[in-house]
């Protein structure tokens, strides 16, 4: 049985990708491996749409995050948080982690905040240094409007933060032309790759504040790796491997091109969103993004044995909800190294599941909705 994996992170890895890690281990302090980050930064501005430096971490995506605040947002100082998931709710115990105020902007799971939520949340604390939001809310599967609260981010002494972990890669993402200041992202979701390497973005904006104060940081002081950029080179060890891997599948992404890599993924969304109402179920998602969707089980179903039966059964592994929402939605990805048929197998697996759990589904109804949708027929 071949195995499938459609979750959102980690995400399937390219072969050429893979190949490239079961290289020999070489030194990390040569020409070559400065060529290597160089030409990897290179191709991660690409990604987000950006002209301002970006630094590469060896960490999780959340490293990135901790960096971004650690080193603009001083101790006590206020930001204000949106959060309509369990990803935004982390970027909150973050902010009171490091001794700042946190102000709370939230909408119920499965809807998003909205920019006249976050513009009323500026007005009445205009002395705010800090909006972060998560652009792809993968523990729902909603997309916040960043085009939208950028520009209003903007107006303010505020830095706009963004966590594009799962977004990078997948959604349309315009960091200069959106004006966002500080951007983060992980190597495991849509840039093709396995965990390990993370990467923040910054803005002049975001550099004025750094240095007009001394972070609480040390491996994750940006102002060390801005340094360094130089050479190019990291102040510490870097997971170079990785980088070296990340290479290969950068080359893939600018050769496919991130304009039709986005529209790839809405396609991929339209075509598993008309199969999910083919099947008689429902988005979870109010405003969903195009990375992945998310799908309420049906009332009377056990979704962690959905979930069961579609990996032991059908080698089809998919993601379920995270704390309350554990056993009440499925979450399909379609970002990354993901294709039409890996999300057509996943589809047909659900629904042949369902039919085995006796919800009411005509078999054949979501792969001929998927292919409509697919061919836009």
């Amino acid at each position: 049985m071949k195995y499938r994996l459609l979750t959102p992170g980690p995400t399937p890895v390219p072969e050429e990708t893979l190949l490239e890690l079961a290289r020999p281990v070489p030194y990390h302090r040569t020409p070559e491996a400065r060529a290597i980050l160089k030409e990897v930064l290179e191709g991660v501005q690409y990604v987000f749409q950006t002209q301002n430096d970006v630094i590469a971490l060896t960490s999780s995506g959340t490293g990135a995050m901790e960096a971004a605040l650690v080193c603009a947002v001083p101790r006590g100082a206020k930001a204000i948080c949106a959060y309509a998931g369990r990803f935004g709710e982390r970027w909150h115990k973050l902010w009171q982690a490091f001794g700042i105020e946190s102000v709370p902007v939230t909408a119920p799971y499965g809807k998003a905040v909205s920019p006249q939520q976050i513009e009323a949340a500026l007005k009445a604390h205009p002395d705010a240094v800090a909006v972060c939001v998560v652009h792809s809310e993968t523990s729902t599967g909603v997309k916040h409007d960043l085009a939208a609260i950028g520009p209003l981010v903007a107006k303010t002494q505020a830095l706009f933060i963004v966590d594009a972990i799962s977004s990078a890669g997948a959604l349309e993402l315009r960091t200069d032309a959106w004006n966002l200041d500080l951007v983060a992202t992980g190597s495991q979701k849509a840039l093709r790759m396995p965990p390990g390497l993370a990467f923040v973005s910054v803005s002049p904006k975001a550099w004025q504040r750094i240095e007009s104060h001394r972070p609480a940081a040390f491996y994750f002081d940006l102002s060390r790796y801005r340094a360094k950029l130089k050479d190019p080179d990291t102040p510490f060890t870097p997971a170079h491997t990785l980088l070296r891997a990340l290479q290969i599948s950068l080359r893939r992404i600018r050769a496919e091109g991130i304009e039709n890599i986005w529209n790839n993924c809405a396609r991929l969304a339209r075509a598993a969103r008309a199969a999910v109402h083919a099947m008689g179920l429902e988005l979870f998602a109010e405003v969903p993004a195009e990375g992945l969707t998310a799908i309420k089980v049906p009332d009377g179903l056990d979704g962690v044995e959905l979930l069961q039966r579609l990996e032991k059964k059908y080698g089809l592994k998919l993601a379920g909800g995270q704390d309350h929402l554990k056993g009440k939605i499925v979450r399909l990805a379609h970002m990354g190294y993901i294709d039409f048929f890996d999300v057509l197998a996943a589809l047909v697996g659900l629904e042949c599941v369902l039919a085995e759990m006796g919800h009411p589904v005509r078999l054949g109804s979501a792969a001929a909705a998927a292919q409509q949708a697919w061919l836009g027929t």
